[in-house]
């Protein structure tokens, strides 16, 4: 229990405007195997806070570190116990992680992570992570991701409202616009899936809208013609 209170705690402080990305063992503690390359991808993520991959190199580096933590083996604590543990600190670890990159004014990947793992304990504060990150990030791939995981998440009513609010139907990737569609028939909007569908046919990219117009055309006839529960 201490461990998913700590975990709460930070899930609701602000974020840290600390260092970004810098890694902070203590001065005496011996250096790991993986020091160089975990340095290197701090490195690559201090300079783009929104390297993906480097993200989820780093990210497997700390769970790794987390979960290999001997004081996690308590010859006190039952057995079954200790992977669920384990798992905490590992989520305590990247949170930190993202905690510190989302301290960069560019960094919109670091807030969907920590909007991820803050969504069950905390959905409203999940749905202000990923209106941050969407505002930080013109392109609209954040939009995508924070669409995608609400949706997961059957929160399609939240998905609407964070995509109506950022959605630049002709500068967004379509997928947008196809996250909204299938968002509003999961909420039983049939009329306002049709809205965003004939909204999306605007984007410039005519033969990326084709390929997803007939599935969404169909998705929506289907909805239209299930009696309303």
């Amino acid at each position: 229990m201490a461990l998913m209170h700590r975990l709460r705690r930070l899930i609701r402080r602000p974020l840290s405007a600390s260092t970004v990305g810098a890694r902070r063992p203590s001065p005496s503690a011996p250096r790991r195997g993986d020091a160089g390359h975990e340095d290197a991808l701090r490195a690559q993520l201090t300079d783009d806070p929104n390297n993906e991959e480097a993200f989820g190199a780093l990210a497997e580096i700390v769970r790794r570190r987390a979960a290999e933590d001997p004081t996690l083996e308590d010859p006190l604590r039952d057995s079954d116990e200790i992977p669920e543990s384990k798992q905490r600190e590992a989520d305590l670890a990247v949170w930190a992680l993202a905690e510190e990159l989302a301290g960069h004014p560019r960094g919109w990947y670091p807030l969907i992570e920590l909007g991820r793992l803050s969504l069950a304990d905390d959905p409203e504060g999940a749905v202000r992570r990923f209106t941050t990150a969407a505002e930080r990030d013109p392109d609209g791939r954040a939009l995508v991701e924070g669409l995608a995981i609400l949706r997961d998440a059957g929160m399609p009513v939240e998905a609407l409202g964070l995509g109506i609010g950022h959605w630049r139907v002709k500068e967004h990737s379509p997928v947008v616009g196809k996250h909204l569609v299938l968002a509003a028939l999961e909420a039983d909007r049939v009329l306002e899936a049709r809205q965003h569908l004939r909204a999306l046919e605007m984007h410039p990219d005519t033969k990326a809208v084709r390929s997803l117009r007939d599935e969404l055309d169909k998705a929506i006839t289907a909805a239209e013609q299930t009696p309303p529960r």
